[in-house]
């Protein structure tokens, strides 16, 4: 599977899974609208991660974040 390091930017991705231990980072990614089905896009990768849009909001995610979602 791949993640959002994976992605092109500016092209819509569905998120198949949330790969994290980390209960308190998972809660995180769903309070932001970041689960399973739904669509994400890439805006930009930037060195330390990237900037994705998921429900007409946008956010800086690092490169942990980004390895946790996969597409």
């Amino acid at each position: 599977m791949r993640n959002l390091l994976d992605a092109k930017e500016g092209e819509e991705y569905i998120i198949q899974a949330i790969s994290t231990e980390d209960e308190e980072l998972e809660s995180f990614l769903f309070s932001l609208g970041c689960y399973s089905g739904e669509p994400i896009t890439v805006i930009s990768h930037l060195k330390g991660g990237c900037v994705v849009s998921i429900k007409d909001a946008r956010y800086n995610i690092d490169i942990d974040l980004a390895k946790a979602i996969s597409i």
